[in-house]
């Protein structure tokens, strides 16, 4: 993959945290707050067949991440401590979730529209 952009280089998630942190390839660290990922999986179970991926507000017993894994070089499986493991984040998805004052002005983290599938 040649864009830095879309390259994980490390993904800090400590057990019982409630975010999880991904240094890209281009210096960036992104915030990743786990109501983002779990409201916003990509999965089928999750999101139907549709075109585009709508927020589901998880239950507080829903955000904690057992294991995150590598995908080839193009994703995260995350597995989540209820059983939840059939999302695919693509790093692609990852950065457009990021959470970070940088990526979200302020305001915007507030909104939980529907997202296009990447």
């Amino acid at each position: 993959m040649t864009d830095a952009r879309l390259r994980c280089k490390r993904v800090r998630s400590p057990r019982g945290a409630r975010s999880t942190e991904i240094e890209w390839g281009d210096g960036h660290v992104g915030q990743y707050p786990h109501e983002i990922l779990r409201g916003y999986c990509p999965c089928a179970g999750c999101q139907g067949h549709s075109g585009e991926i709508t927020f589901i507000s998880p239950s507080s017993t829903q955000l904690e991440l057992e294991t995150i894994e590598p995908v080839g070089n193009y994703a995260l499986s995350l597995k989540w401590f209820d059983g939840h493991n059939s999302g695919i984040y693509s790093y692609k998805y990852l950065r457009a979730l990021c959470q970070c004052d940088e990526c979200r002005p302020e305001g915007v983290t507030a909104e939980r529209g529907q997202l296009p599938r990447m």
